[in-house]
């Protein structure tokens, strides 16, 4: 329950709100933040399933010191009929929302009110299943109930869009409700890992030849590198329960972000190692992610296997492009920019990446989006030149992508926030679940090599479900 004191306080702020939204004639945001004692956010997402399930999010960083747990849906974003400018379109209307919106409380960083969700890899691509449709080519959720663990800090957010004909004591009511359906002890929901009954992997023959075909048009200067894509869908013997997959890739992919979005009965959930861009005030941070090799069994043959990488050709050169585009990039919008010279490896549970992280300082004008558009698809997911990749990938992949490889993160209103590729990923639906890897094309890349790439990138989540390995 809220004291006396705070319940005063509360009304008094909810009945100015209310007066400012019937002043201006617009609803407004109304924000409470308070800070809480210390709880599992993955037991929040758990313990909030049945009241809110198909309206739930989660993120975690890789260093679990961030971790934004969100449930309900008080407002949703999306857009489907401009996908050319989906990224500004949801930046316009946040940015209108910025001037109908009242914050009161503990507020934080990663607390108050802020959106969480992402885009389509390529509006454009023509889709001809449904299994993508409930996800726009942008979808944006303000949580009702969110919980943010910034460091050895904890933040609880309620927020209401509270229009001008409401009534007070049914506003406090719901503050009040949502307060003391955190602090509840709930019992969560003992869920039983399913089992897999089958497997299907799509069109190989075709896959492998698209490879070919983009290795040629490589060597004739059409583009000089192109990301490919495959999807595998597992069945299940009951409903696959999302919270039970991300503590598993929490204790299995220490080095990889976690994220979870449902939208109605599908949930699209990864853990990847790809940080897109991040931005805190002025400064800008992303990471360039491109050139694999599976881990060693031992120290030893994991040390030879990545110093076998720091030196591969084909690797390095995939790297590189990844490296020239970011930087690229990042001097339109950003100054002193800084990367280093030659990259490093960055090592998950059965895959290690060349590593190089690029850093700056945004100009005056810019914003997250900004950055967010110039970046997406990076050629670690798209390709290079940009433009002749992606429509190779449009034209001769034989898979819909949907939100795979696309940008999925959140985003404040002081335009703080950070986005991630949504890799390593798969998207539930009840008893199915598909699952989606790729690898980067080169001139020197061997179709069947590159297959066998995309099987070691499945594992994680393979095993994350509970399905199974082919023999």
């Amino acid at each position: 329950m809220i004291t006396l004191h705070k319940e005063e306080t509360l009304k008094n702020e909810i009945l100015h709100v209310l007066n400012e939204a019937k002043k201006k004639k617009h609803p407004i945001i109304f924000s409470y933040v308070t800070k809480v004692a210390q709880t599992d956010p993955l037991q929040i997402f758990s313990i909030f399933a049945s009241l809110h399930k198909g309206k739930r999010f989660f993120w975690s960083t890789p260093e679990q010191n961030f971790i934004l747990c969100g449930v309900g849906t008080e407002m949703t974003l999306t857009n489907d009929q401009d996908s050319v400018h989906r990224f500004y379109t949801i930046e316009a209307i946040w940015n209108e929302w910025k001037h109908y919106t009242h914050v009161f409380g503990q507020k934080d960083y990663g607390s108050g009110p802020m959106l969480f969700g992402g885009f389509s890899f390529d509006p454009k691509k023509e889709n001809k299943s449904s299994k993508w449709s409930e996800f726009s080519s942008a979808r944006f959720h303000l949580p009702c109930l969110m919980v943010t663990k910034h460091d050895e800090e904890m933040y609880l957010t309620i927020n209401k869009i509270v229009h001008r004909d409401d009534k007070l004591e049914e506003l406090f009511q719901h503050f009040e409700s949502y307060q003391n359906m955190f602090k509840r002890n709930y019992i969560p929901y003992k869920e039983k890992n399913p089992s897999q009954q089958d497997k299907k992997i799509y069109y190989q023959e075709k896959w492998l030849q698209t490879v070919q075909k983009a290795t040629e048009l490589i060597k004739a200067n059409r583009f000089e590198k192109v990301v490919l894509a495959r999807e595998v869908l597992l069945s299940f013997d009951q409903p696959i329960p999302i919270n039970l997959v991300l503590n598993k890739l929490k204790k299995t992919l220490s080095t990889s972000y976690l994220f979870a979005f449902e939208v109605g009965k599908k949930c699209f959930v990864g853990a990847t190692p790809e940080r897109l861009v991040k931005k805190k005030g002025k400064q800008v941070f992303s990471t360039c992610l491109a050139g694999s090799i599976k881990r060693g069994k031992n120290k030893i043959e994991d040390d030879l296997l990545g110093e076998q990488l720091l030196r591969d050709p084909k690797n390095l050169l995939e790297h590189e492009i990844v490296v020239r585009m970011i930087k690229n990039a990042f001097e339109k919008c950003c100054d002193e920019v800084e990367t280093k010279d030659s990259p490093t490896l960055l090592k998950t549970q059965n895959i290690q990446h060349l590593y190089t992280p690029i850093k700056g300082k945004i100009k005056n004008g810019f914003s997250l989006m900004d950055v967010v558009e110039k970046l997406h698809p990076t050629p670690a997911l798209g390709g290079y030149p940009k433009k002749e990749a992606l429509q190779f990938i449009r034209d001769e992949e034989p898979m819909e992508r949907g939100w795979y490889a696309a940008p999925i993160g959140w985003i404040d209103l002081e335009d703080n926030g950070e986005f991630v590729v949504a890799i390593r990923s798969t998207l539930i639906d009840h008893r199915q679940a598909y699952l989606f890897a790729g690898c980067g094309i080169v001139q020197d890349s061997i179709p069947e090599e590159e297959w066998k790439e995309t099987e070691i990138k499945l594992g994680p989540m393979l095993y994350a479900l509970g399905g199974t390995k082919d023999e």
